[in-house]
C-alpha cells in the first residue's frame, strides 16, 4: 500500500475532487440542485470547513421518498438513463428499499477503492477469491468481484449454491481468501461440523466481511477465527449508494479506516 499523504495534501485533494463533484451535481442533478439551492449553498466553496458548515445532509428517507414521486429512480439522477450500467437495490431490511444506478465511472470508483479492501488483506493475483453471496441486486460483494478480478485473483463466484457445495468449492479450489458476511462464516462452520467437513484442511487465510457489524464485535470475529484455523477475520463497511468506505486497520483488529481519498468524514 502507497504511504498516506499528509492532512494538508490530503485536504487539497478532498476539496479539489468535491468542488468539481458539487459543480457537476449542481449543473446536472436536479435532487441536489434543489437542496444546495434551499440550503443557499454557494460555489464553489472556499473551504471544507464552508463545506461542513452550510451543506445539508441527505437521509435515505429523502431519496425513498423522492422515487416514490418520481419513479422508478427518482430526480437523484446526474446524467441521462443512457449513461447508466449499473443496477443495485438495498435488501430493505429497515423499509422500502432503494433503487440505485451507477455509470461505468462510478462502478470503477467503488472498484478502486474495494481494492484498498483487497489490499489489506494482501490480496495477491492467482490467489483464488471464493464469494459467499447470492449475486442479487443487493450490491453486497458484487463491486468486491469486481475488484479482484482487477487485482489478478482468481474469482469464484459462489451464488445458487448451497452451503455443503460452497465449503466443497472451498476445499476443491484451494480457496485463500473467502469473502461473505459474519453471519454466514459462521454458518458455513456450522455446516462443516455438521457434514464432518474439516475446515482444518481449508486454505482460507483471509475472511473479508462486509454487510453486518459482527467482525468488528471482539466475540464474534473470535468465534469466526476460531471456527477457521489459521484465518485472519478483515472487516469493512460500505452502502449501496457508494460502495465500500472503510477498510480494517492492518494492525488492529476491530478498528476501521475510512477510506479518506474517496470519502470525507464528519465528527
Amino acid at each position: 500500500m502507497n504511504s498516506s499523504p499528509n492532512r494538508k495534501t490530503l485536504e487539497a485533494d478532498q476539496l479539489a475532487r468535491l468542488s468539481k463533484l458539487l459543480s457537476t451535481l449542481h449543473q446536472s442533478n436536479p435532487f441536489y440542485s434543489r437542496k444546495m439551492k434551499d440550503a443557499g449553498v454557494r460555489l464553489p466553496l472556499a473551504g471544507l470547513s464552508e463545506f461542513f458548515s452550510s451543506f445539508p445532509f441527505t437521509t435515505k428517507e429523502e431519496v425513498v421518498e423522492d422515487q416514490a414521486k418520481h419513479p422508478p429512480y427518482g430526480t437523484n439522477l446526474t446524467y441521462p438513463l443512457e449513461r447508466y450500467t449499473r443496477f443495485s437495490q438495498t435488501s430493505a431490511t429497515t423499509g422500502t428499499p432503494l433503487r440505485w444506478l451507477d455509470t461505468p465511472e462510478s462502478w470503477a470508483w467503488m472498484v478502486e477503492n474495494w481494492m484498498q479492501v483487497l489490499r489489506v488483506a494482501k490480496a495477491e493475483a492467482g490467489e483464488p477469491v471464493f464469494f459467499a453471496f447470492s449475486f442479487g441486486p443487493f450490491l453486497g460483494f458484487w463491486v468486491g468481484f469486481d475488484a479482484a478480478q482487477k487485482l489478478g485473483c482468481l474469482c469464484i463466484p459462489g451464488g445458487g449454491m448451497s452451503s455443503v457445495a460452497r465449503l466443497q468449492a472451498i476445499l476443491d479450489n484451494q480457496v485463500k481468501i473467502l469473502c461473505c458476511t459474519p453471519t454466514y462464516a459462521i454458518r458455513l462452520a456450522d455446516v462443516a461440523e455438521e457434514e464432518n467437513i474439516d475446515l482444518g484442511r481449508s486454505s482460507i487465510r483471509a475472511i473479508i466481511t462486509g454487510g453486518e457489524p459482527g467482525s468488528s464485535i471482539p466475540a464474534t470475529r473470535s468465534r469466526i477465527e476460531k471456527s477457521w484455523p489459521g484465518a485472519r477475520v478483515y472487516d469493512h463497511h460500505g452502502m449501496t449508494e457508494i460502495g465500500p468506505v472503510s477498510y480494517e486497520c492492518p494492525k488492529r483488529a476491530c478498528v476501521l479506516h475510512v477510506i479518506e481519498s474517496a470519502f470525507i468524514p464528519e465528527a
